[in-house]
């Protein structure tokens, strides 16, 4: 199991996760000697050069992992239509992560329908030893059709939480699992407390087995409040008898 946030680049982080004084060229080596794995948004809204990429490999021990958010002109734009293109850039541009290279995350608009062919065509752009969880924003993708789809490309139906709520179905599609946490109903806002984290330890016990991969990401980022959930999330993963990787102490997760 890998437990990270979504980002690092968060300035209500300094002086609570990242010691005051430390520059923000180095936060990535900071966060990446506490996690083991981070989701990058910013790849949805602009896709870096290769260079880059290239600095975030450099940055970030051999175990560590980038999971990258898919293009919004791929999702958004485009709506799938016609996937090859972005996707083959995406992939070159991103190529000098190598090794580090993670699941990619395809999020759709919550205004775009269920399309299975326009999914099946989108699926079939990345190679197969590309890992790929797919967030549905709209109720029509929760077919079995759409499921039986995800299975045939070991594709993940991505599971996500607001406000202690799951928004999707809690169904295995793949061989691995994805899950992530946007906002919780503690405080400080948005932060999670114990019974809705617990709650989701208890889900994925459900699905996955204890050494099976599964990607966990705290969105919630605000008054330092994904990087405590983090800490807390892995420790309760891991007296149930799951193997989390690496996370900060708690007492380098203030909130507030």
């Amino acid at each position: 199991m890998i437990v990270g946030t979504s980002g690092w680049q968060y300035t209500s982080w300094r002086g609570r996760f990242y010691p005051r004084g430390l520059p923000q060229r180095a936060w990535l080596e900071h966060y990446a000697s506490r996690f083991a794995g981070v989701e990058v948004n910013n790849t949805f809204y602009n896709l870096p050069a290769a260079d880059t990429f290239a600095r975030w490999a450099e940055q970030t021990p051999d175990d560590f992992r980038f999971v990258l958010k898919l293009s919004r002109y791929l999702t958004h734009i485009r709506r799938l239509q016609e996937p090859e293109e972005s996707v083959q850039l995406f992939l070159e541009r991103s190529r000098p992560l190598a090794a580090k290279m993670g699941p990619l995350l395809l999020q759709l608009p919550p205004t775009l329908r269920c399309d299975v062919d326009r999914l099946r065509r989108a699926l079939a752009a990345f190679p197969r030893s590309t890992r790929v969880a797919v967030e549905f924003r709209h109720a029509s993708w929760y077919t079995d059709e759409v499921s039986a789809l995800l299975r045939e490309h070991d594709a993940a139906l991505c599971l996500t939480d607001r406000r202690g709520h799951p928004l999707q179905p809690l169904v295995r599609t793949a061989s691995w699992g994805f899950v992530r946490l946007h906002e919780g109903r503690a405080t400080p806002h948005p932060c999670y407390g114990h019974t809705a984290l617990r709650s989701w330890v208890d889900r994925i016990a459900a699905l996955w087995g204890s050494e099976e991969q599964v990607y966990v990401f705290f969105n919630n980022d605000p008054a330092g409040c994904a990087v405590r959930d983090a800490v807390r999330f892995a420790g309760l993963a891991q007296r149930q008898g799951a193997q989390p990787s690496r996370v900060p102490t708690i007492a380098e997760a203030p909130v507030g």
